[in-house]
């Protein structure tokens, strides 16, 4: 099988690879995660474990990264995050390294009740703040590993001009160019800290109306944390996004380049998918609309 190609990645093929790879566990039921993600493919195992296979080489990257570095976040977090318990290993065709976690209750913030959500926003902020006050010596900066979160934004220029071009009539290209120029203009001229890389609703996991613990680090590194912010304009509303923005200690330039990582997301899926999902454009230009006037009021 070539990198390129996607495997297909099944309750069946996960059967084998435990039976084969991990017996004490051959007998426990597994079946799919509702909302699995499109990253990876997860599966529960048993009742208190779950399988996470990689969907694609390039998040194959992710899963020793994961193994090594979650042990050692975890002790210093206000929140849950995931504990490795086993890493697999290729085999029966699918051709990445995998892994077993245990398993964290809760729902996803995109799907389950949020109580309050400037009071979310704050224990997520605090959060953010805890990573960022871990220890990044030795960290693993930026790459192709997570798609080069945490350096400069520099590296989807031509993406973000392109969808600019692509958006010209259909949103205030004028102003989006501001946005995004302002972005570009600064730098994280501090030592690196610990960022998550993927921040969204479906990496949030909510017990009883509130945040409980945080997932998915396949993105995770050490660098500039400005695209942590861009839940900031994708989930919270102007008064949670205050609330967030109070627990983090962050610079006015970092905000705006996370209002860059915030823009060039919602430009490219506005851009590039016309007539395929109405939903997720229109989403997308709520985010722009919301990024542009987040910069009127603190750029």
């Amino acid at each position: 099988m070539s990198s390129a190609e996607t495997p297909e990645i099944s309750t069946a093929l996960v059967e084998q690879l435990i039976s084969e790879q991990f017996p004490q566990w051959a007998d426990l039921p597994i079946r799919p995660v509702e909302f699995g993600g499109w990253d990876n493919r997860t599966f529960h195992l048993g009742d208190d474990m779950s399988v996470r296979l990689p969907s694609a080489a390039h998040y194959a990257l992710q899963v020793e990264k994961e193994q090594h570095w979650l042990p050692r976040l975890a002790p210093n977090l206000p929140l849950r995050i995931p504990v490795p318990l086993a890493i697999g290993r290729p085999g029966r065709g699918y051709p990445w390294h995998w892994s077993v976690y245990r398993w964290l209750p809760g729902e996803t913030a995109t799907h389950a009740p949020i109580a309050d959500l400037g009071s979310f926003a704050t224990t997520l902020g605090e959060f953010l703040a805890a990573l960022q006050r871990i220890d990044a010596w030795s960290g693993p900066p930026p790459g192709q590993h997570n798609f080069y979160r945490g350096g400069p934004l520099a590296v989807y220029d031509h993406e973000t001009c392109r969808a600019l071009e692509a958006l010209e009539g259909t949103i205030d290209v004028a102003a989006a160019r501001v946005v995004w120029e302002a972005a570009l203009a600064s730098a994280w001229n501090n030592d690196p800290v610990w960022f998550h890389g993927d921040v969204a609703s479906g990496n949030l996991l909510v017990e009883n109306g509130r945040l409980s613990a945080v997932i998915d680090f396949g993105t995770s590194g050490v660098g500039d944390p400005a695209c942590d912010l861009s839940i900031s304009w994708t989930m919270f509303d102007e008064t949670s996004r205050a609330a967030f923005r109070d627990a983090l200690p962050l610079d006015e330039e970092t905000w705006a380049r996370g209002r860059g990582w915030a823009l060039w997301k919602a430009l490219i899926v506005a851009a590039e998918m016309p007539g395929t999902d109405r939903l997720e454009i229109e989403k997308s230009r709520r985010v722009i609309d919301a990024v542009l006037s987040d910069h009127r009021r603190y750029g």
